[in-house]
Formats: structure tokens, sequence, C-alpha cells
């Protein structure tokens, strides 16, 4: 009768607990943490651009022209750092809506997900700036830098805690019944293309300006050398994009077709400045127009993200953030290409 008894399922009280949910400062800090080592790379490549494209010993000289130009446009670095992983976000909306239920922690986390990214972003540039300072020297701490924060990834895990127990699968659709479900998803896409649609027409913009303009935008008046004057104004991008970013508690945007239109506004402005020599009177202006671009950058990007979060439910939220990602990947590649195209126009390539 013992041996019975023990085959007997246990009892449903007896059945351990589901772990809590993670407090809200683990979650945060995982955040923080996984921000700081998300964007550095990327952008220590970007901003440090022009100085990997100089030419070497033996090589094709700059051309000599008002604009410096290196043999090669900043564009080829962007699209470097952006194609290869376009693959992977053209399939992120087929399985956004089969993501773990921990990834759906992420809208927790968006203030201090957008923030410090952009403090990554910004400390990328600094590093940028010192590892060129620094020469050999400053190459092997970029490396000490990146292998440090990738050990750092792990502790992202430690910190959500154990994942939340599954949800129980809906129940099947009924003959008839999986129309309905395809159409509720078709809305979701539809709703993320509309927040997207001005995310992405933004970050073509400043993509085309930061890759394609900010090289170009040579002051021979200035005290700093032409790559030094580079790397400043992306240093101003991304304190912009520091502000706007993390400013989100304060201010709030619902909607965001303003921000594309003054960000386009700038972009012509900046290609005008290029085409007409003097336009700029001095990197001082360049780099106010850097910083407010960072500043328009940072809040379409922050409030995008927010705005779904609070118009899609849940459950659809990773399909929603999926689709946004690639409307913003596919407008990066865009500009990367529009600004190889102006740097070889400008530069008197073929």
């Amino acid at each position: 009768m013992a041996d019975e008894e023990a085959l007997l399922p246990p009892a449903e009280d007896s059945a351990p607990p589901p772990p809590a949910p993670p407090a809200p400062w683990r979650i945060g800090a995982a955040f923080w943490i996984l921000g700081l080592c998300n964007n550095l790379p990327y952008v220590v490549m970007l901003s440090a651009a022009r100085d990997l494209l100089e030419p070497r010993p033996g090589e094709e000289p700059r051309n000599r022209s008002r604009y410096d130009c290196d043999p090669v446009g900043t564009g080829a670095v962007l699209l470097a750092d952006v194609v290869p992983g376009l693959g992977v976000k053209l399939l992120l909306p087929l399985v956004g809506a089969h993501l773990p239920d921990r990834c759906r922690v992420v809208g927790v986390a968006l203030c201090l997900w957008g923030s410090v990214s952009a403090v990554s972003a910004a400390r990328g540039t600094l590093s940028g700036l010192g590892g060129v300072a620094l020469g050999s020297a400053g190459a092997g701490l970029g490396e000490v830098t990146f292998l440090t924060l990738a050990s750092s990834y792990p502790s992202f895990f430690f910190l959500l805690g154990p994942a939340p127990p599954p949800r129980p699968d809906p129940p099947l659709p009924q003959p008839g019944e999986g129309g309905g479900a395809r159409a509720g998803r078709w809305g979701v896409v539809k709703l993320a293309l509309r927040q997207g649609a001005p995310l992405g027409l933004v970050y073509f913009s400043e993509y085309f300006v930061n890759q394609g303009l900010m090289e170009l935008l040579f002051f021979p008046s200035s005290p700093l050398p032409h790559s030094a004057q580079y790397r400043t104004l992306q240093l101003l991008y991304q304190a912009g994009v520091f502000v706007s970013r993390s400013s989100l508690r304060c201010l709030r945007l619902r909607r965001l077709w303003g921000l594309a239109l003054v960000q386009v506004l700038l972009a012509a402005f900046l290609l005008a400045a290029v085409s007409v020599n003097h336009l700029l009177p001095g990197l001082g202006v360049a780099a106010a127009l850097a910083l407010g671009e960072g500043l328009v950058g940072g809040g379409a990007y922050g409030n995008t993200f927010a705005n779904l979060s609070e118009e899609v439910p849940p459950a659809e939220q990773p399909l929603a953030v999926a689709v946004v990602t690639l409307v913003a990947e596919v407008a990066i590649a865009a500009a990367g290409g529009v600004a190889l195209g102006a740097h070889a126009a400008f530069c008197g390539q073929e």
C-alpha cells in the first residue's frame, strides 16, 4: 500500500511556488549593464571611422580638395557594422511573437536602457578619442575594454534572476478562427509600422549626416585637425542623444512626424553647407547642429518604443519591437549607401 501511495502524483499544495518576479532595482541594474556593453564597439567604430580609413604608407593619398577626402567614405564603416546583422533582424518579425516571457521585461527598463545605451555611446566616442591619442597603446586599451565589457554580459541574466514560469498554451483555434489571429497580428504590424516610419526617416537622415556629411565638413581655420573635428562632432551628437533619451520621463511625445521633419530639414541644410563653401561660419555652428541632431534622434528613439509599450498588448510587444527595429536597421543601411554616393560625388571619385 505504501508503494502504491508513493506512485500517486504529489498534491498541488506540495508543488514549489513559482519564483517571484525580479525586483525593479534588479531589472534596472541588469539593463544598465546590458546597455553599457551593447553599443560601445559599434560607436567606437563609427566615431573613429575617419581614423580607420586614413591612407597608410604606399596607399592612395587623400584628395586634397577643400573637403580633404579620404579614399573611402565613412559610410563604408557604417555598412560594415550594420549589414552583417541585418539578416538576423529580417527574421525577428517572424519569431518576435514567440519570444519567451523573459524578453517582455524590456518595457520595465525602457528609460534606463535608452539612457544607458546613450551613455555607452558617448563613452565609446571618448574611447575612440583616447585610443587615437594613445596610438598602439590605445588600441590595446580598446581591446581590454571590449573584452571586459563582453565578460559582463552574463551578469545581465544573473541580475534578472530565474525566468518566470511558462504561460499555459492558448487554446487551439477552432475551424474558421485562424484568420482572426492573423488579422490581430497584422494589426500589430501596422501599428508598429506607423510608429516605426518616422523613426526610420529620422535614422536615415541622421546617419546620412553622421557618416556622409560630417567627414566633409572641414574648417581649415580651426586649430583642430580634420579627424579631431570629425570626432568632436560625433561626440556632441552622442551627448545630444544622451540628454534626450534620458529625459523620457520628463517629455513624452505621441506624434513623431514633427521630429522626422526637423531631422530631414537639418540634413538638407548640412548638405547645402557641404555644397556651398563658407555657408557655415565655423566649427562652433556645426557643433551646435550636431548636438541638436542628437537631441532629435534620441527623442525619436525613446518615444517610439515608449509609445509601443503603451499601445501594444504585452503579449504582442516583441513582434512590434522587432518590426520597428527592422525598419530602423533598413533605414541605417540605406543611409550608409547614400553616404558612400555622396562621398564619391563630392570627392570626385567615379
